[in-house]
């Protein structure tokens, strides 16, 4: 009898998951194969303060964290053309403004990192924009979503990158993480355009392009796959690229 119990118990154990709680499939935000998991990207909340590092310009910053490069100079009394030095201390609410007005001026001591700003002689009339890239369209622009500012649009290795539309070069490097080799181009007081993930980059800081100049060849630095990410920002704050690029 007692061996029947005991039998019992051990039917009713394994029944109940032997003591392991068993979820239903995709239930408790289980990961569903047939839906991408979201791209993971560092915060976009700025510090209270920033320091300044080699290869930073104003405008690689301010997209960093999705700011407007006009207030974050203003904030900070920097005149144009926005040189920063490496080192300097950047903030972000006019709080605790410092005189950086000053600090500026050693911009041309041996700390000097790429200026910031570039100026232009690109008025704000209406941009006529083209397609940076051929190819499809594999991730779409979503105000909410995490890591999905801009469009993902897929190619093969070494293929053309062109400006959307004419402007200069405000930022050429690798160093806004997961963007891998970017370029940022300043199109008018207004819109900047980002191409990241290149594989080369064709042009430097400080160069005037046309629209439709080969700027990059497509890559894959800061991704998995060949791809280029495309944005656009007005103002410092990502919009939707397929409003302003024509239909394929």
């Amino acid at each position: 009898m007692k061996t029947y119990f005991l039998l019992l118990l051990v039917l009713l154990l394994t029944a109940c998951g032997g003591g392991n709680a068993v979820a239903p499939v995709g239930s408790y935000g289980g990961y569903n194969k047939s839906k991408p998991s979201p791209a993971k990207v560092s915060s976009t909340k700025p510090p209270s303060v920033y320091k300044v590092r080699k290869g930073d310009t104003l405008y690689s910053i301010s997209w960093r964290y999705g700011l407007d490069y006009k207030k974050v100079a203003k904030i900070n009394r920097i005149r144009s053309p926005y040189n920063i030095y490496i080192g300097q201390k950047l903030y972000f609410k006019s709080a605790k403004i410092k005189s950086t007005a000053t600090k500026t001026k050693k911009t041309t001591s041996k700390k000097t990192v790429k200026k910031a700003a570039i100026k232009t002689s690109y008025s704000n009339k209406a941009l006529v924009w083209r397609w940076p890239t051929k190819g499809k369209v594999i991730s779409t622009y979503s105000k909410s979503a995490t890591g999905r500012k801009g469009i993902d649009i897929t190619g093969k290795s070494g293929q053309t990158v062109q400006a959307a539309a004419a402007g200069k070069v405000v930022y050429s490097g690798n160093g806004l993480s997961r963007y891998g080799n970017l370029l940022i181009i300043k199109h008018n007081d207004v819109y900047l355009s980002a191409y990241a993930h290149n594989k080369k980059l064709l042009v430097k800081e400080g160069q005037s392009v046309k629209a439709g100049q080969k700027i990059a060849t497509l890559g894959r630095s800061g991704t998995q796959r060949e791809q280029l990410h495309f944005e656009i920002r007005r103002n410092g704050k990502p919009i939707d690229p397929m409003r302003f690029l024509p239909k394929q």
